[in-house]
């Protein structure tokens, strides 16, 4: 997951953005901070526990839709914090009674008509992804290699959303399934070996990695529009045979080299800022 700010005003709202499932997720407390106009973040964090429990008793569907997120904090470490859409963030502020609940509101609506215009124009995304990743100090290899990897990634992702696959937990299973063929671990042990948390994977993986992934993903998509395959079984078939492609590569690359492509190697800062942290 990619962490990446936003501005109400003058407020710094979290958020941050699910690659698999392509959403963003906001911290709740923070738009209740700007709503309730507390400018101690311990009162909000009151209130929203407060107002949670009552939402809970009266049966509310938007609490059961919040998710839990390790965000940064003041302190610059990552708690675990309450997350939500946009979607169940305007239903949220219908329940306190705030002057800035219709501009909140225009403001999430802002936010989900960026996002559309991105999956219009994925170019806008890429961009806004490239500046971030040079701000960290990634080169620029590294950075073409990975917008590389990102347009052959969403080009699978259309073919799978137009193909009766469902956005989030298939999209994940799909994902994952590739991932495990080509690489020989799923997605969560590959973040383990780096010793990755809630960061997204593909931020931390090396040229190598990069280079795998998008070969097996290309693969996969390239078999199911051969098969024109449609639902999850078909595409399940697809992304196995996709990913064994890349594993095969991959077997003969490190037979011929002595190296493991699958690396510890991770770029986590601010331990290593600007550089590969070697673990």
């Amino acid at each position: 997951m990619r962490s990446q700010p936003a501005l109400f005003e003058e407020h710094e709202i979290r958020r941050v953005y699910d690659e698999e499932t392509e959403t963003w997720w906001f911290s709740v407390v923070d738009i209740v901070q700007v709503l309730t106009q507390q400018a101690d973040y311990q009162a909000a964090r009151n209130y929203w526990k407060v107002l949670k429990n009552r939402l809970v008793k009266e049966g509310s569907e938007s609490v059961t839709k919040c998710n839990r997120l390790k965000l940064p904090a003041a302190d610059g470490k990552n708690y675990l914090t309450d997350v939500a859409t946009a979607e169940t963030l305007l239903r949220l502020v219908q329940s306190v009674p705030s002057p800035k609940a219709e501009p909140i509101k225009l403001w999430l609506a802002k936010v989900g008509y960026e996002r559309m215009q991105e999956m219009a124009d994925p170019a806008r995304s890429l961009e806004r992804a490239r500046e971030t990743w040079q701000q960290q100090g990634r080169s620029e290899k590294w950075i073409q290699q990975r917008m590389t990897g990102q347009e052959t990634r969403n080009k699978l992702t259309d073919y799978w959303a137009q193909h009766d696959i469902k956005k989030g937990d298939e999209f994940a299973i799909l994902t994952n399934i590739i991932h495990q063929e080509w690489a020989g671990v799923d997605v969560k042990s590959h973040k383990a070996i780096k010793g990755l948390k809630s960061q997204n994977l593909r931020d931390h993986m090396t040229e190598a990695e990069l280079i795998f992934t998008a070969l097996a993903e290309l693969s996969t998509r390239q078999i199911a529009e051969s098969a024109q395959a449609v639902g999850m079984n078909e595409n399940e078939e697809a992304a196995r045979k996709g990913g064994g492609i890349a594993k095969r590569a991959r077997v003969e690359l490190e037979d011929k080299t002595g190296r493991k492509v699958v690396s510890k190697e991770s770029f986590l800062p601010p331990t290593g800022r600007g550089k590969v942290v070697k673990k």
